[in-house]
């Protein structure tokens, strides 16, 4: 049983913390882990960029953005003039590459980020774009082709297959679908606005009057199914 708390990303105790420091909900361990065997038995290295990610950590990445302390993004990845965005532009700028807290996949521990580090040099960075992952000869492309295989057979999906009007599409975002999509669906509306309502976030007024906006294009908006090539 997930209580609120662990949904809203403001408790951990349910959680395992991985050898590499990561955490992940056990049962979403257990299959990354055997997943990242098949992986490297095939050749491929698999491993965790972003796990589990706190409310407090995700309020902080909405604060720094919202205030203009760190770079918004438009839909083609450039950065944007926030200054001369509407409140209600800003949000959906925002909303377009960044979670609202409470509203994280990654608050559940059941969402990961993976990439493979064995195909970057010294020089490199991982980025988390998506020339990383779709061309042939980017560094991620064998591990995304592999993900695409064989994901589903270890229960994971992904949810950012393909844009749909809400969060960018992310190719290396992998969720455990047995567990994620239960929590997903017993997340309620209330429940988020009374978490962001009691909370010092930046905009808060522009968020609660669009909340059930957010909900349904950012948070339910996810591309079904279980495996990678629906």
């Amino acid at each position: 049983m997930i209580t609120s708390a662990q949904r809203l990303g403001k408790a951990q105790d349910h959680l395992l913390t991985l050898i590499d420091g990561h955490m992940l909900h056990p049962l979403a361990a257990r299959a990354f882990e055997e997943m990242k065997e098949a992986a490297s038995r095939d050749g491929i290295t698999l491993a965790i960029a972003s796990g589990f990610r706190s409310f407090d950590r995700q309020l902080l990445i909405w604060n720094r953005k919202w205030s203009g302390e760190r770079s918004v993004n438009d839909e083609q990845g450039h950065p944007l003039d926030t200054t001369q965005l509407s409140d209600e532009e800003k949000l959906h700028a925002i909303l377009h590459w960044s979670a609202l807290p409470g509203a994280s996949r990654h608050h559940w521990g059941t969402d990961i980020d993976v990439w493979d580090p064995s195909r970057f040099n010294s020089n490199q960075t991982l980025q988390l774009v998506p020339e990383e992952y779709e061309h042939i000869n980017a560094p991620c492309y064998p591990l995304l082709c592999w993900l695409q295989q064989h994901a589903h057979e270890f229960g994971f999906f992904f949810p950012y297959r393909v844009y749909q009007g809400g969060v960018s599409h992310e190719p290396w975002h992998l969720s455990y679908q047995p567990v994620a999509d239960h929590i997903q669906q017993s997340l309620t509306l209330d429940e988020l606005k009374n978490a962001l309502s009691n909370t010092d976030i930046a905009g808060k007024e522009t968020v609660l009057a669009h909340l059930h906006v957010i909900k349904e294009r950012y948070f339910d908006n996810i591309c079904r199914g279980n495996t990678g090539e629906e």
